[in-house]
């Protein structure tokens, strides 16, 4: 592989609940502190979703406190992606070599039943490149096939948004299905951090998974690593 990746970042673009108010959609930071990660290293990344077009923002993920969620707000090019993401079904996989599905509760949506997205996320893992995803993005990991008929998270070690996680949240109720629930009956060797909302990632080779928004930033890092130190 050419020392200089390309990035593909996966992002949803679902946006209602089925009985409440406020809208759904990606959790910013879970992008922007993984894009954050990139720039030490000058890496290009581009920003898809399955229907293309801008990309929603959950609300309640929108902190003005986040000095890293203020910082990418005044990047005119990441905004410029934000609001003209590429349709996973205009994208080859053959121009990336990491892939990067984030979060929000609009993944569980348009991510799990996508073809699109399982056959980039076959392509560019059976090609050498990394796979990851934090939150509710590890939910387009559930169905994806590797060439052999194989499941590619089948007995690896995974992470991803966790049943009290969601409890805490009271969305429980509001969800297609718990996650956590998902990985485990997909036989996936399922762990999660033992307080709710801290920092916890798995690694399994060249799968990379985070639990919650806190992890995107490690997971950016150990996918970096993984890169470019081994």
């Amino acid at each position: 592989m050419d020392p200089m990746y390309k990035v593909l970042i996966v992002c949803t673009s679902h946006t209602l609940y089925p009985r409440k108010s406020h809208k759904t959609g990606l959790w910013l930071s879970e992008v922007t502190h993984f894009c954050d990660e990139l720039t030490d290293r000058n890496l290009p990344f581009d920003i898809a979703s399955p229907a293309g077009g801008s990309i929603p923002i959950d609300e309640k993920s929108v902190d003005r406190r986040d000095t890293t969620n203020e910082k990418w707000s005044h990047n005119p090019v990441f905004q410029q992606k934000m609001a003209n993401s590429i349709p996973l079904s205009d994208i080859d996989p053959k121009q990336y070599q990491i892939l990067y599905l984030a979060g929000g509760h609009g993944s569980l949506w348009d991510f799990p039943q996508n073809e699109a997205l399982q056959a980039i996320t076959r392509q560019i893992y059976e090609r050498g490149g990394m796979v990851a995803a934090v939150g509710h993005g590890v939910s387009g990991l559930l169905n994806v096939t590797l060439s052999d008929g194989t499941s590619l998270i089948e007995n690896r070690q995974v992470t991803g948004f966790a049943n009290v996680e969601e409890k805490i949240a009271r969305l429980d109720d509001q969800v297609p299905f718990l996650l956590e629930d998902k990985l485990r009956e997909k036989t996936s060797l399922y762990s999660k951090g033992l307080i709710p909302f801290l920092t916890h990632i798995e690694v399994d080779d060249r799968l990379v998974t985070g639990q919650n928004p806190l992890s995107a930033r490690k997971v950016g890092r150990k996918v970096l690593e993984e890169m470019y130190e081994k």
